[in-house]
């Protein structure tokens, strides 16, 4: 963890001051004014602390500190000035959100103190970053697994829907964010409690009874209500909860647009899960238009173009490599389901796999789609037509 501090001042003899004042206890670094100072806060050095005074030509230090809140937000900020005014130190504080606000002269006892609070600061925050960053990674571990253990059917429907939604983002030109590409991966964590039976009557295109329908049409609430209390997934849960929302009944439609992403990438899937190809179902989602952003939908329609570039190939479970999606489920000969139809295949899956053949006896060769550009497996065959 760094504990560098940048000392920014447009005197070059208060610099020399402190660099000969503090170099036996910290790693003093300076810049001579504000435009260095920005320099050093984007060069590949990073500072624990940064100090810097009030009154500087070209930028005064409030909105310097404001522009190294933007560049570092972890990055402790102490305001030092000969100017003890109580306005100025307000707004140090509200706009530059500064840790410390010291006035000239300062003795060198309360200028240390001031520094080995701002780096016990830094390091708390760096340790809270690193907390929540294990907190997040492991509970997004172990909530997908729970799903694939839960529901096979909804963990490999979640794999297609976050294929169509990177496919329909790109179209967009919509960046693909972590809070998007989550959303769409837990999309369905919600029917872990679901029957199996609800989902694979939906993806048949068979009718619910009015008790299953209320229990599918819940799951969002229920995946939001799973998410919302985890650290920083509150946005994920906000998109999972409203991807079922109609666009003619979106009050704020300019909001809600990463979870009407996810509403048409889920319409499409339940139509692609019943047989139907990309034509028809675009067809079909056309004929309900005013339920669908229309831009995105045109989106959509463009992005199903590539399927011409992928091909289907039947290969054997060793034969399996990242990229291919599953056209089918791999079963096992006694009907458990072990991957479901659309799972995308990484290292994760290969492992399992793997591991499920040593202990099953699997149904193979499987039917996947590829890019027609990649090298066949070997004694990879075409798929029957």
């Amino acid at each position: 963890m760094t504990k560098r501090i940048l000392f920014v001042d447009d005197e070059e003899a208060v610099l020399d001051s402190f660099r000969h004042m503090l170099r036996r206890q910290f790693e003093v670094y300076t810049a001579l004014g504000p435009v260095q100072g920005l320099k050093a806060i984007q060069g590949s050095e990073r500072f624990a602390v940064v100090v810097s005074d009030l009154k500087m030509p070209s930028m005064d230090g409030i909105t310097f500190l404001s522009r190294v809140r933007d560049l570092s937000p972890d990055t402790v900020r102490i305001m030092l000035t000969g100017f003890a005014d109580v306005e100025v130190a307000m707004s140090a504080v509200n706009e530059g959100q500064v840790f410390r606000f010291l006035t000239k002269p300062c003795p060198q006892e309360t200028l240390t103190k001031a520094l080995l609070a701002g780096l016990e600061q830094h390091r708390l925050l760096m340790a809270e970053r690193e907390l929540l960053r294990g907190t997040l990674r492991g509970s997004i571990q172990v909530l997908t697994e729970a799903l694939s253990l839960a529901n096979p059917e909804a963990y490999g429907r979640a794999h297609r829907i976050k294929s169509i939604v990177r496919r329909l983002a790109q179209a967009a030109g919509i960046p693909v964010t972590w809070e998007l590409d989550l959303a769409a991966m837990l999309s369905h964590i919600g029917c872990m409690s679901l029957p199996r039976t609800v989902l694979e009557k939906i993806a048949g295109g068979q009718d619910l009874t009015p008790e299953e329908r209320a229990l599918y049409d819940s799951h969002p609430a229920v995946g939001a209500a799973l998410l919302e209390h985890i650290p920083r997934l509150a946005p994920v849960a906000e998109i999972i909860a409203l991807q079922h929302e109609r666009h003619d009944d979106c009050a704020c439609p300019g909001k809600h647009l990463p979870a009407r992403l996810l509403k048409l990438a889920t319409d499409y899937d339940m139509l692609e899960s019943r047989g139907m190809p990309p034509a028809d179902i675009l067809k079909s989602m056309e004929a309900d238009l005013s339920g669908y952003d229309p831009v995105l939908f045109q989106a959509l329609a463009q992005s199903y173009g590539q399927m011409a570039d992928t091909v289907l190939r039947r290969v054997m479970i060793n034969e399996l490599a990242e990229g291919m999606v599953l056209e089918e489920g791999i079963v096992s000969e006694q009907g458990l389901l072990l991957l479901a139809k659309g799972t995308e295949i990484n290292a994760v899956s290969i492992q399992r796999m793997r591991q499920s053949a040593q202990r099953f006896q699997v149904v193979e060769p499987v039917t996947v789609r590829m890019p027609a550009h990649q090298e066949h497996p070997a004694g990879a065959a075409p798929a029957a037509t």
